[in-house]
């Protein structure tokens, strides 16, 4: 049961994440500042052998907006793609030692 509350309050984020307005517009280097955080922390998840496979779809859904102009759009895939990442970094690290519990005794 431990390990469901990061989880939960992770899951929590993205919800608030993706439920939350835009107050105002993107622009170009809000875009940049965010793709550039989610692909730091995407490459971390990678490092870990944990990367998932939405979070690349976001970082490229992003990435595709952006060069459309849609810099809100884009601002908000780079977001999602940085919690998505960092929840796959919380899940690896919190895995890693899990696997104990399971022990059959």
């Amino acid at each position: 049961m431990k390990q469901s509350l990061p989880l939960a309050m992770l899951l929590a984020l993205l919800l608030t994440l993706g439920l939350a307005p835009a107050a105002r517009a993107a622009n170009e280097a809000e875009f940049k500042a965010a793709y550039s955080a989610a692909e730091a922390a995407s490459k971390e998840a990678a490092g870990m052998r944990n990367q998932w496979t939405v979070t690349v779809s976001a970082l490229a859904a992003a990435k595709k907006a952006a060069d459309g102009g849609d810099f809100d759009r884009a601002t908000a895939a780079s977001k999602e793609a940085e919690a998505l990442a960092k929840a796959s970094i919380v899940q690896a690290t919190s895995e890693k030692e899990a696997w104990k519990a399971m022990e059959i005794r």
